[in-house]
């Protein structure tokens, strides 16, 4: 490892299994003291433990439900009150979904879906923007979706509040570079926790995607994401902003090439 997060402050949202465990693994990894914060009491706990005995971390949890305002807005604030400062925030947070017809979504369904996708990130994002423009740097990086930019069948509620989340990355690159916080978004094509619970209601989903990928897997969290999103997150990444990066081994060059079967309808 390069320590090239060395010193840093990073929030990871969601960070107690999946794609933010990989995340908060490598940023300790790299030097960085890792907020995780997570719903789950017992698994983030556990990650902010693994992370300060496998590489002496300076890592702590925080109880975060990412669709309450307070809750984040408060993760924010101790973040700054421990460390002096929020240099790196990761919106990686997500929650179990249903897979279904556009046509049977309830109104609850979508309004969860932008309560977790997209307005928690974005109320992360509004606190911490004080104390990166205060410091003349941060990094936002959002983890958003290929089922929204290739519109996957049966997810309507994610696709759309991770669509929404790269418009909110996009514009708050444009707003926020004169103050030399970058923002960004990763696509990841990795089983994620929200993945493996899906697959394993619909395992023809996970082999479809297997087969689907130009390099014939799904990523790792920690190997084939993380590393990205350490890049992301540090000095090099200070002239990138306002991107999407397809992490996913090729998936979005030729789209969705599977289709669920949503209730034995096409």
């Amino acid at each position: 490892m390069s320590d090239a997060l060395a010193g840093r402050s990073a929030i990871v949202t969601g960070a107690g299994d999946g794609i933010g465990r990989g995340i908060a693994r490598r940023f300790a990894a790299e030097g960085a003291r890792v907020l995780v914060a997570e719903l789950n009491a017992e698994t983030g706990e556990r990650v902010a433990w693994e992370l300060a005995e496998e590489f002496g971390a300076d890592a702590r949890f925080v109880a975060t439900d990412v669709t309450d305002r307070d809750q984040v807005e408060a993760m924010v604030a101790f973040c700054a009150d421990l460390w002096g400062g929020v240099d790196v925030l990761v919106n990686n947070a997500w929650g179990a979904g249903t897979v279904s017809r556009v046509e049977t979504k309830t109104d609850e369904q979508l309004a969860r879906g932008f309560a977790m996708g997209y307005y928690g990130p974005f109320w992360a994002m509004r606190a911490a923007f004080p104390h990166m423009k205060r410091q003349g740097w941060g990094r936002v990086i959002n983890m958003c979706s290929l089922n929204g930019v290739n519109a996957h069948m049966g997810t309507l509620e994610y696709n759309s509040a991770k669509e929404a989340l790269r418009a909110l990355t996009r514009t708050a690159a444009r707003e926020w570079a004169p103050a030399g916080v970058v923002v960004n978004a990763v696509c990841p094509g990795a089983k994620s926790a929200a993945f493996r619970r899906m697959a394993a209601e619909h395992p023809e989903i996970e082999a479809a995607a297997d087969r689907a990928n130009p390099m014939g897997r799904l990523g790792d969290p920690e190997t084939d994401i993380a590393p990205v999103v350490v890049f992301l997150a540090s000095d090099g990444a200070r002239y990138l902003t306002g991107n999407t990066l397809f992490v996913d081994g090729g998936s979005h060059i030729n789209g969705v090439a599977w289709t669920p079967d949503l209730d034995g309808e096409q």
